[in-house]
């Protein structure tokens, strides 16, 4: 028996949830149903051109292995492992505030659970594999560009810390896809790729939602007792003070996710309930950006330009909002109001507790002490007062931060204000600001010196906080850009370098510095390295 036929696969989701009765694979409105069995569409040339060597042993699949022909069909959807038994999720959502109706998986296809050696359940599940039921009219492919961003993204974001989905390879189909990348009309072949993604469970928000809207109680309490046995199975046996107690949980995930993004500066782009995950996971990587030059306003996404409604300052109450549309599936279950309002404190209580653990980290202090930012001596004043004077003048979050590590104080910061200024000019990107910008600038170290110096904190030890918080490295899109256009000519070897880059997100990698510089001039408005469109 060769390794790919010791691979344990499970169909729990499809054994104790009730299943779409329809064999035949058309698009439809499915009713009383948390899955569709679906078969993938098989490919012309698969190859694989990239694996997660991290997410491969934790599932316990060999480097031979990963590249075997077996295993690489299998993760391109041209043949299936034994035990492997695909389908498409059931799911509903809001999207940009307004409900959408059914939704589903429509592009990506779960194979199974993968039962690893020590009893671990891992969902896999194709992106890109071909329509579904769900499909809404598209092809139910996708293509490279995106592929590969969210192939480096998934891994760049677990090894920053951020709780998220993972990836475990991007195989290339040998066949075009036809896409409108702008949504002008002009639609174009592009190369076809597939990602196999993993994660402990895809469940979303949505997949509640459209049972409630349905007033289909019977089903929505079906797969929320699944979700509790299976994934949260400390809370205790399934009924209404168990649901409570999930979603306080949920919340509480939510909270220290949504205060990861931040901290890294990461930009979702797509907070539509359907990609919010239960288990608080990042999940579906779509038009994400980070935020180069501190902008909250920021979006990465061209469909949310009018509005801005998923802008980088704007996601924790977002996040919040999601919330109450899930605590809304639960009133029919019999939770009182009052106990899923309770859970939304909870998630503000969380995420506070979190932005200010992390904001602290990031200034190089034990805590933020206590205090109104009315008052201009607290430290919330402080950190207000930063933010304010980097949104002033265009300056790189990541760059500021890292180079905030390097500003003496124990050892006596400098004397001169342009030695001091010297230190973080290199994340300005406007060389010439407007009179007074510097001054405020200057005036805000000086204050932030004498506030880290009164902890007495030696500047090595102190640094190697701030930058254990602080990344390098984080996945600009112009980066992932470079990637896409060597890939799009044959050339995959960057996809190589940038999966090992960021798998060290926070240290120094001597000889890559180019990939922690700031985002250059050609790639301010070059399609694919500031905003994006959900095209893919």
């Amino acid at each position: 028996m060769t390794e790919r036929d010791a691979l344990r696969f499970d169909d729990r989701f499809l054994r104790e949830l009730p299943g779409d009765p329809e064999p035949k694979n058309f698009r439809r409105q499915v009713h009383g149903a948390c899955w569709s069995r679906v078969m993938p569409t098989r490919v012309a040339a698969p190859r694989l051109v990239a694996y997660s060597p991290e997410m491969a042993e934790v599932l316990g699949i060999s480097e031979a292995t990963m590249g075997s022909p077996e295993l690489v069909d299998a993760l391109a959807g041209n043949a299936l492992l034994p035990g492997m038994d695909p389908y498409a999720a059931c799911y509903g959502g809001h999207q940009f505030g307004n409900w959408a109706g059914q939704l589903g998986d429509g592009r990506a296809l779960t194979l199974g659970e993968l039962v690893t050696e020590s009893g671990t359940r891992w969902e896999l599940q194709l992106k890109g594999a071909g329509p579904t039921p769900y499909s809404r009219g598209a092809d139910g492919r996708a293509v490279l560009r995106s592929s590969i961003r969210e192939f480096l993204c998934s891994e760049a974001m677990h090894h920053l810390g951020i709780p998220t989905t993972r990836a475990l390879s991007l195989v290339t189909t040998g066949e075009p896809v036809m896409r409108d990348m702008l949504y002008d009309g002009n639609p174009a072949p592009e190369p076809g790729a597939v990602v196999c993604r993993v994660a402990p469970s895809f469940l979303r928000f949505g997949n509640y939602e459209i049972f409630a809207s349905r007033g289909d109680l019977a089903t929505l309490r079906t797969l929320l007792d699944f979700t509790i046995r299976n994934h949260f199975a400390e809370l205790g046996a399934p009924g209404p003070d168990t649901y409570a107690a999930w979603f306080h949980e949920v919340c509480v995930r939510t909270a220290a996710m949504i205060a990861g993004w931040i901290r890294v500066g990461f930009v979702h782009g797509v907070m539509n309930t359907d990609n919010m995950s239960v288990l608080g996971l990042t999940i579906d990587y779509g038009p994400y950006g980070w935020i180069d030059d501190f902008d909250p306003d920021w979006t990465p996404n061209t469909t949310d330009a009018g509005t801005r409604r998923y802008r980088f300052g704007q996601q924790p109450q977002v996040a919040a909002w999601n919330l109450a549309q899930l605590a809304r599936t639960l009133v029919p279950l019999g939770v009182p109001v009052e106990t899923l309002e309770a859970g939304i404190d909870a998630y503000v209580a969380a995420y506070e507790r979190a932005q200010a653990d992390a904001m602290a980290g990031k200034l190089g202090l034990t805590q933020l002490r206590p205090g109104d930012a009315e008052d201009p001596r607290s430290d919330a004043a402080l950190v207000q007062e930063l933010l304010q004077t980097l949104r002033a003048v265009p300056t790189d979050m990541t760059i500021f931060h890292r180079r905030l590590a390097d500003v003496p104080v124990s050892a006596g910061a400098p004397t001169s204000d342009e030695a001091l200024l010297e230190l973080v000019r290199p994340a300005y990107y406007d060389a010439s600001p407007e009179a007074g910008a510097h001054a405020r600038m200057i005036a805000w170290l000086r204050r932030w010196i004498d506030r880290v110096a009164s902890e007495d904190v030696p500047d090595d030890l102190r640094r190697s906080r701030m930058n254990a918080v602080n990344p390098k490295y984080v996945l600009r899109n112009y980066i992932a850009q470079l990637a896409i256009d060597d890939a799009t000519r044959g050339d995959y070897a960057r996809i190589h370098e940038l999966l090992e880059v960021f798998r060290h997100p926070y240290d120094e990698q001597p000889g890559r510095e180019q990939y922690a510089e700031k985002r250059p001039d050609w790639a301010k408005h070059k399609v694919g390295c500031s905003m994006l469109s959900c095209s893919s």
